[in-house]
């Protein structure tokens, strides 16, 4: 079945990207997701009949990409491989007509167990996120003092199983500036893009402070004073990455940079929470239940159209108002919807 529709938003943003959480659980405490303190071992997370089945999400799914105009799908957490037979759901998704390209972004921690069959299943892509290639300042970070190498297996059985795979680096100033060349060095040298992902306001636990930002412009300074970098285009309308190469190579990184140079004009990326909450925007506050609807009687043309209706009325522009926002609003947590 080929894609043809085109919702657009209030500012006249198509639906092309969806990503879904299928868990709110990780076995990392990463201080600016899921800091210990607050999810600790008696933290509530969800049950299992509160999390949407993999036939609903399988459902939904469809409906996104053959009515809703949705080409890319995106599975996150939490961290998406502690939800049990989560190949399964990668099959079910990959076999349906119209979806373009399915990838993972996860810890890496559990790929050497599930990389092969990831990819047997239909996984092409996965981001691994990494934040420094020091054991004491990674282990700080994951908060469970999880060492660099345990990420850096997970990369290589990824690789070893034929997965593209990007390697995630969130930048905090004062926890991992310093590591900026470092990363950028090693993995320029095995071949994988690195992306360098601005510090995010993202949720109420990580206590976010603007001046914490090391922004994308004192990123790539520090790069191109040691390699040279310059500009490329997008891949595509809508990519969250600036990208850039180094100068007279093909090999390429990219900077995610939300609060300091805001994508938000060509932002096409819905969310569906673990617990099945469709969301319009990574800052959002509040989400629309799709649960309830997904487990009624109402068929998959009036889905459609529900979903429709959320997104002709969506207009979330939240990295470019940050500024002109006072005081404090709940945001949803990352751990619910992954980033």
């Amino acid at each position: 079945m080929e894609n043809e529709q085109t919702v657009l938003d209030q500012l006249q943003r198509p639906l092309r990207d969806l990503r879904i959480s299928v868990t709110d659980k990780c076995n990392f405490r990463c201080t600016y997701c899921m800091p210990a303190e607050i999810f600790g071992p008696d933290y509530p997370f969800l049950k299992r009949a509160e999390l949407l089945s993999f036939e609903e999400l399988e459902r939904l799914t469809k409906i996104f990409v053959h009515s809703l105009g949705v080409k890319k799908i995106r599975i996150t957490g939490g961290e998406p491989l502690m939800r049990k037979d989560i190949p399964q759901l990668i099959e079910k998704i990959s076999q349906i007509d119209g979806v373009e390209d399915i990838a993972m972004t996860t810890n890496g921690s559990l790929l050497p167990k599930y990389a092969t069959d990831l990819k047997k299943a239909g996984l092409q892509r996965v981001s691994v996120s990494l934040d420094s290639l020091k054991d004491e300042v990674f282990g700080k970070i994951n908060g469970k003092g999880v060492t660099v190498q345990t990420v850096l297996d997970g990369i290589n059985a990824a690789a070893e199983a034929g997965l593209k795979v990007k390697i995630n680096m969130v930048v905090k100033r004062g926890m991992n500036e310093q590591d900026i060349v470092p990363m950028a060095k090693y993995f320029r040298e095995k071949g994988h893009i690195l992306r360098y992902i601005e510090y995010m306001d993202v949720g109420n636990s990580n206590q976010w402070k603007l001046d914490d930002v090391y922004s994308k412009k004192q990123i790539i300074e520090d790069i191109h004073a040691v390699m040279p970098l310059e500009a490329v285009a997008p891949n595509y309308t809508g990519e969250t990455a600036s990208r850039f190469k180094y100068v007279g190579s093909e090999d390429e990184i990219g900077v995610i940079s939300s609060v300091s140079d805001a994508f938000c004009s060509t932002c096409n990326r819905a969310r569906l929470s673990a617990e099945g909450k469709l969301y319009t925007c990574l800052f959002a506050s509040v989400g629309h239940d799709l649960r309830e609807p997904v487990r009624s009687e109402l068929t998959d043309n009036q889905l459609s159209s529900h979903i429709s209706d959320i997104w002709h009325g969506r207009k979330d522009r939240y990295s470019l108002d940050r500024s002109k926002l006072s005081g404090t609003r709940s945001k949803i947590e990352m751990s619910h919807i992954g980033g």
